[in-house]
């Protein structure tokens, strides 16, 4: 079996609930109410989509940083 490791953005929305997504896996995100409950959500996530996808197509992003940009609308 196969392992493999992937970056998972988590953020936070205005009612204060966790949101995850795996940008290498187009449409894999879940959320949760706490932190402790999404960690074992988007590995859920990520082994459901995985499922579903050809792991050969799969980006192959290495982690540069995040950073977070100002825009005024």
């Amino acid at each position: 079996m196969k392992k493999l490791i992937f970056n998972v953005l988590i953020e936070r929305d205005e009612d204060g609930i966790f949101v995850a997504e795996v940008p290498a896996l187009k449409g894999c995100y879940t959320q949760a109410p706490t932190y402790e409950k999404l960690l074992p959500r988007i590995k859920e996530a990520i082994e459901l989509c995985l499922e579903v996808s050809d792991i050969e197509s799969l980006h192959n992003l290495s982690f540069e940083g995040v950073q977070r940009i100002e825009v005024e609308v």
